[in-house]
């Protein structure tokens, strides 16, 4: 009999995820991870981890199964929240949940699993693995979830085949409203409990709150720039290559205080991401402002009218070679080389239609369509069909 280790995060999937191995015959543990201890940023009374791992525990008796707790918050520290305030310095903006499923929950935690003698890791997310041949090797394919609504094959980006071939994703043919009803069925105390909001580890904390006690506020200035001006109507140069060309679409617009107009004060540039509309403050513009450009050096924020603002559009992105990741390593491109993908730069967004461009120096990403609020730090994954077959950090 095959021994799976469940970990149960005290949410109806992986609950059913357990119930769902218990069916199909394989002996069961549920394993709840406790990932933060600084009780301080937790916002009360909402559900911090206590209620959490008190609901896996009452899932775990109810199916009968062994269930205990392991504690990884020193590993949290170290590879998650270290890496979260790196990168927000640098005004980068992270994907914490991407980098918990490499890190954390495939790699940590896998590895606690193998001790105790499991074959196989489960986990609650919304996405399939097959397995086929390829040259007379065994090959792993993550697969979109069958519930296209719920999708999360896009958090598990980064993972490897080394990981994949561990993994089991029991809910992954399932839909969000068959999960709740199979837990209320089994009268599962997580059935009707509603789904969190990422942030795989900090329990539910508010993030700007949770970053000011590590980022110093300092105050800076805000600055509107027109859609009318110079910079968006400068005329394309012309290239003596493609790959000058996707570096042209790839660069961002170097903005300067002159270009705009002072519109208000902010509290610190690395507390924003390009894209995001609420949090900035100002009024009395017609349409709402978006950030368009953050700069950390001079801690200035560039904002621009409007969701169809041209500073938000680029045609392409770049990824360094080290940031490349191929879940299917037999399918990775060479200098030189290109690939026509899918493409998403973020969670749930509907795939966009892409080229891959390898060169010596990393992969540029040229889109069909200009693409709003490419955001460096955070992860770019290209899909066949329904299947992720790598990723990448944007730069």
């Amino acid at each position: 009999m095959k021994r799976v280790v469940v970990g149960l995060s005290g949410g109806v999937d992986s609950s059913v995820a357990a119930y769902l191995l218990m069916e199909q015959g394989y002996e069961v543990i549920g394993l709840f991870m406790k990932n933060w201890h600084d009780e301080a940023v937790t916002i009360s009374n909402e559900c911090p981890w206590l209620e959490d791992s008190n609901d896996a525990l009452l899932v775990a008796e109810k199916l009968g199964i062994p269930f205990q707790t392991v504690d990884l918050s020193e590993q949290y520290k170290e590879r998650i929240v270290d890496y979260m305030f790196n990168e927000y310095e640098k005004g980068r903006t992270p994907n914490p949940d991407v980098l918990c499923n490499r890190e954390i929950k495939f790699d940590v935690f896998m590895k606690i699993a193998l001790s105790l003698g499991a074959d196989y890791v489960a986990t609650g997310h919304y996405c399939r693995k097959a397995t086929i041949e390829v040259d007379g090797k065994e090959v792993h394919q993550l697969l979109a979830g069958a519930d296209g609504n719920k999708d999360q094959s896009y958090f598990l980006c980064q993972l490897s085949q080394e990981q994949l071939a561990k993994a089991l994703f029991p809910i992954g043919e399932l839909k969000k409203p068959e999960v709740r009803e199979i837990a209320a069925k089994m009268e599962l105390i997580t059935a009707e409990k509603k789904d969190s909001q990422g942030l795989c580890f900090i329990g539910k904390v508010r993030l700007p709150k949770f970053l000011q006690q590590q980022l110093q506020p300092k105050e800076g200035v805000i600055f509107e720039v027109g859609a009318d001006a110079q910079t968006y109507a400068e005329a394309t140069p012309q290239f003596g290559s493609v790959k000058e060309q996707l570096a042209f679409e790839a660069k961002n617009i170097d903005y300067k205080p002159e270009m705009g107009k002072v519109v208000g004060k902010h509290q610190g540039a690395h507390y924003y991401t390009i894209g995001q509309r609420k949090g900035l403050n100002v009024g009395g513009t017609k349409e709402p402002l978006f950030i368009i450009a953050t700069d950390v050096e001079t801690n200035s924020i560039y904002t621009g009218q409007g969701q169809n603002h041209p500073g938000l559009f680029r045609k392409a992105l770049f990824i360094q070679e080290n940031e490349i990741h191929w879940v299917r390593e037999d399918l990775m491109i060479t200098d030189g080389e290109t690939m026509d993908v899918m493409v998403r730069i973020r969670y749930r967004q509907p795939l966009q239609k892409a080229r891959l461009h390898k060169f010596d120096n990393g992969m540029y990403i040229s889109f069909e369509e200009a693409q709003s609020a490419i955001t460096e730090g955070q992860f770019a994954a290209w899909y066949h069909g329904d299947e992720l077959i790598g990723s990448g950090v944007i730069s």
